[in-house]
């Protein structure tokens, strides 16, 4: 919540009133800065799309019509902008995107909470950052960004059973790094 009336540091951002902007940026700083660091490859590049995810919504907020979550609004365009940072030439021939075999089975993913309760937020977002380019951005999309197997498809132009299969794929790697983890804390615990 903020510690400002919403609509108030909203009008004012309508109006480019910087004391606004600057509201906003500080209140949103943490939450965004997580979401771009899921996606980017290091910290640097997470922090230069977070500023250019703020521009856009700066630049973009009188199309904001005061209906559903301000939040939400401000979240799809840092989440799309970091969509674009990857589909973007240079990043795009970097990663490679890799197409698996689609499958017709569903996963869960849910990773069992007393593992995740086991590690920090930077090791978690560590392990995520190791994952492979584009089973790391289909288990940000879908896991913390609320995605459907469809949105992912559609936005990395894969089909629907590459997106879950990648999804899977994080899951399994991801549950094993954790596992790892907790074994290697365990033994040091016991010397």
């Amino acid at each position: 919540m903020l510690p400002y009336p919403e609509q108030e540091i909203i009008a004012g951002c309508k109006k480019q009133h910087r004391p606004s902007q600057e509201k906003l940026y500080k209140q949103y700083y943490n939450l965004f800065l997580k979401i771009c660091a899921r996606y980017a490859m290091n910290m640097e590049d997470a922090e230069q799309l977070m500023n250019d995810g703020f521009l856009k919504i700066f630049k973009n907020i009188s199309g904001y019509k005061n209906t559903g979550s301000f939040e939400g609004w401000m979240k799809r365009i840092i989440v799309n902008n970091c969509l674009d940072y990857l589909k973007s030439r240079e990043t795009k021939n970097a990663i490679k995107i890799s197409h698996a075999q689609p499958t017709n089975e569903t996963f869960d993913v849910a990773v069992q909470a007393d593992a995740l309760k086991a590690i920090q937020f930077k090791e978690l977002l560590g392990l995520i950052q190791e994952l492979p380019a584009t089973t790391k951005t289909v288990f940000n999309m879908y896991v913390f960004d609320g995605y459907s197997h469809r949105e992912i498809s559609q936005n990395l132009e894969i089909t629907e059973g590459t997106s879950s299969w990648h999804l899977h794929h994080a899951r399994n790697i991801l549950q094993k790094q954790i596992k790892k983890n907790n074994s290697e804390a365990m033994k040091y615990e016991h010397k």
